[in-house]
């Protein structure tokens, strides 16, 4: 794949500690990307929010408020994470659906084709700009606008399960399921906002555990061993 859409969970960026960052494990993922941009990927990330935020866990702040608490989140890691991409040799810009001052730009779909032309990894921070739509959303509609041809998905875990196999030991996991079978059988791997746009659009993703070696190289590289999400 040329073009890819690579989804951080926060609190995977966070490590053991499950709330701010973890410096070796965000490292671990920018020498993996640089591997990928150095052979000419163009390479798009989210971030989710939920080492900071998250927001559907308090009821006394209005969901509205919530949400742009959780959107400024992902803001902050996707800061963080572009200069560790930095810091291993990668050029990086950060776009927002709002106006953030100086510290990102406006998202356009010409500007990212701009910066993909000149190998700049580009972070899709602040989600969708509104909220009710979580940033599972925000990945599969930065991946429709920008043509991705896939969307990479890393996650705790190393793929789809037909249960949670936190809780039930006799899980099995997918090595290909179709969307569809996602969206009928609420296998939870993005949210069902995400799931359906995805089956309109035909984007396919790929899912994997972040914390296996090289598993974001190995999935665009023929030696995946998540869970191939078909269209």
């Amino acid at each position: 794949m040329k073009r890819i859409i690579l989804k951080l969970s926060g609190e995977a960026l966070a490590g053991e500690k499950h709330t701010g960052f973890d410096e070796a494990t965000v490292t671990v993922v920018a020498k993996q990307v640089k591997e990928l941009v150095d052979a000419g990927t163009q390479v798009g990330i989210v971030i989710g929010g939920g080492n900071f935020w998250r927001g559907r866990t308090s009821e006394t702040i209005d969901r509205t408020k919530a949400d742009q608490i959780g959107m400024l989140a992902t803001v902050m890691n996707c800061i963080y994470v572009s200069e560790i991409f930095r810091s291993v040799g990668m050029m990086t810009q950060i776009l927002t659906p709002f106006e953030c001052g100086a510290f990102t730009k406006l998202f356009s779909k010409d500007r990212v084709n701009k910066y993909f032309t000149k190998g700049i990894v580009c972070f899709f921070a602040g989600g969708t700009g509104h909220p009710y739509f979580s940033t599972d959303t925000a990945t599969v509609l930065r991946a429709v606008e920008i043509e991705a041809e896939g969307i990479l998905l890393a996650k705790a875990i190393d793929g789809v399960y037909d249960k949670d196999p936190k809780t039930n030991p006799d899980a099995v996991k997918y090595d290909e399921v179709s969307i569809q079978e996602v969206i009928d059988k609420k296998l939870a791997v993005v949210d069902l906002t995400a799931s359906i746009m995805c089956m309109e659009n035909k984007m396919p993703m790929f899912v994997f555990g972040l914390n296996e070696e090289n598993s974001i190289v190995k999935a665009i590289s023929g030696t995946f061993s998540g869970t191939k999400v078909t269209i």
